[in-house]
């Protein structure tokens, strides 16, 4: 059968090493087919593998993250379409990101699987194909649940192809279960590393068979699969490390990393503002003018979380703090190079939820001496800084400050990527949350209450009663303790076209939407899933490359 969807480019083959674990190192000087006939050729072509995520997870963030209930536009503007909806087409700025690069990592995964059974043996030989497996399966899952049914793509190409038919949604989940399923005994046992390893693979097999669980298509017993898988990846582990220590940079090798793309500042040296991520440059307000050695990061002032995002959060819950820069210091990076910051001058306060006016009073006396300027200093009442409030000025809104990276260079507007933190996209965490909803819809809320209070008793700092237990379980609980939990990690908009929440919870908490209109798309069909780009229809030769229904 013919696949629809065009090959973008023949990827250059001698790539920068994609971590300080993975290295590449091509010194044939020679033809790389012939190069990836030996062994050291061939592990350096998986390794090239693992940089295609860089791409993929490491630039713009809107496809994840915009036009959700937790964040809305700031004072920069987003992609229209993608953020609000209404003019979302196929040429919306931003709508072809996914497919451009997940097709460009399953052509790279494909020319590594091509030559696996042509290279030299090797040790490691079984375990690297099913590291290709794993990372073609997981372009996949981002694609279908982006696009619904996209051109299944599995064969070597050396040239560009222009002539491929579209493949169901079903027929997609299909392969990225065999390959997931293959990749699982061949992949190795034991710590991550930053390779593929066989609790990676069941992970992501928990996320596919839940997110199966909700089509049309799906098997009976989806849901009960993935809540035995992702009980198989907990394997007993609760959550001993604490919130802050999980995001705290320079840390995301701790013992809950699942996956994580690597980055470094050695690998990225020779494109130290475009080669890293842009996690930290999306999420909070601009706090400062941008030039060299300024104490602020420059951010982009365009992601800021909601006031439901904000209130999310509750007295004793470590993960306010852990999330948020509550107290902005007169040199912000002051917070973690500054072991005992009782003495730090602040510049402003924010104040959360659950503050009376006893607790508001008790802290401007408690924090008199710590103001930087009695006059200046800014105290900012709980619900004046979120994203619905005057985002015209600096620092009006609330820094996400877990994407933080004090090591980064100073970015600008046109160099967004300069955090070489690692890009978590798996977490112990998340996986108990997997595990709540696999649970909960396979009609089990007895078990699908204890995953998700594991997750709550870690975030009241371990002990019984500082955040209360929950006692009772639906969709939205999860969806809101998803939100305190995974707030900006990448999970948002495919978590609540998932679970069919996307409309609702967007209209009522987004402050840019307020109409379910914005989601009506033509001959009454709902824009849920985004559109095919216009680029790859106008490319393609196919006659069978239907654009999505609402478009």
């Amino acid at each position: 059968m013919k696949k629809i969807i065009v090959i973008i480019g023949i990827l250059a083959l001698s790539m920068n090493s994609c971590s300080s674990f993975i290295e590449e190192d091509n010194k044939s000087l020679g033809n790389p087919d012939e190069y990836y006939l030996t062994a050291p050729g061939f592990e350096a072509l998986v390794n090239t593998n693992y940089f295609m995520l860089k791409d993929i997870y490491g630039g713009n963030p809107w496809l994840f993250e915009a036009g959700t209930d937790l964040y809305s536009e700031g004072r920069n503007m987003e992609p229209d379409g993608l953020s609000k909806y209404a003019n979302l087409d196929s040429t919306s700025d931003g709508v072809d990101q996914l497919y451009r690069t997940c097709y460009a990592a399953i052509q790279q995964a494909n020319t590594g699987l091509h030559f696996a059974p042509l290279t030299a043996p090797s040790t490691n030989l079984n375990a690297r194909v099913g590291e290709l497996k794993f990372l073609r399966a997981n372009a996949y899952f981002l694609l279908v649940q982006t696009y619904g049914g996209v051109p299944l793509v599995l064969d070597y190409f050396k040239s560009p192809v222009q002539s491929f038919d579209r493949n169901s949604a079903e027929q997609v989940y299909t392969q990225i279960l065999k390959d997931l399923t293959e990749a699982l005994p061949a992949v190795a046992t034991g710590g991550y590393t930053g390779r593929v390893n066989r609790r990676a693979v069941q992970n992501l097999l928990a996320k596919v068979y839940l997110t199966r669980g909700y089509e049309t298509f799906a098997a009976s017993n989806d849901f009960q699969t993935a809540a035995t898988l992702a009980d198989q990846v907990i394997n007993g582990q609760q959550l001993n490390v604490s919130f802050d220590n999980v995001v705290r940079p320079g840390n995301e090798m701790n013992a809950e990393t699942i996956f994580s793309v690597q980055f470094s500042p050695l690998a990225n040296s020779t494109g130290i503002t475009t080669l890293g991520n842009s996690q930290g440059y999306y999420f909070g307000p601009y706090l400062g003018p941008a030039a060299t050695g300024n104490p602020y990061p420059n951010r982009s002032y365009t992601l800021l979380p909601t006031t439901y995002a904000l209130s999310l959060f509750e007295r004793g819950d470590r993960r306010w703090e852990g999330s948020f820069m509550t107290e902005i210091y007169t040199r912000y990076y002051a917070f973690y190079e500054v072991a005992d910051r009782t003495n730090l001058k602040i510049t402003d306060f924010y104040e959360p939820s659950w503050f009376t006016l006893t607790d508001r009073a008790a802290w401007k006396t408690a924090n008199a001496s710590r103001y930087q300027n009695a006059a200046t200093f800014r105290y900012h009442n709980w619900g004046t800084f979120a994203s619905s409030s005057n985002v015209s000025a600096d620092y009006a809104t609330i820094p996400v400050r877990k994407f933080d990276d004090p090591t980064a260079p100073f970015g600008t507007a046109t160099n967004t990527r300069v955090s070489t933190r690692d890009f978590i996209i798996s977490r112990l965490g998340e996986t108990y949350l997997v595990a709540a909803e696999a649970y909960l819809k396979a009609g089990n809320p007895g078990t699908a209450l204890q995953r998700l209070n594991e997750v709550r008793r870690r975030a009241g700092g371990g002990t019984a009663g500082v955040i209360p237990v929950l006692t009772t379980i639906d969709i939205n609980t999860i969806l809101d303790e998803r939100g305190r939990e995974l707030l900006g990690e990448y999970h948002r908009w495919f978590d609540l076209k998932r679970t069919g929440t996307l409309i609702a919870r967007t209209i009522l908490h987004n402050p840019k939407i307020t109409s379910a209109a914005v989601f009506n798309g033509k001959n009454g069909n709902l824009k849920i899933l985004r559109p095919i780009p216009q680029s790859v229809l106008d490319l393609n030769r196919s006659t069978n490359y239907p654009q999505n229904p609402a478009y």
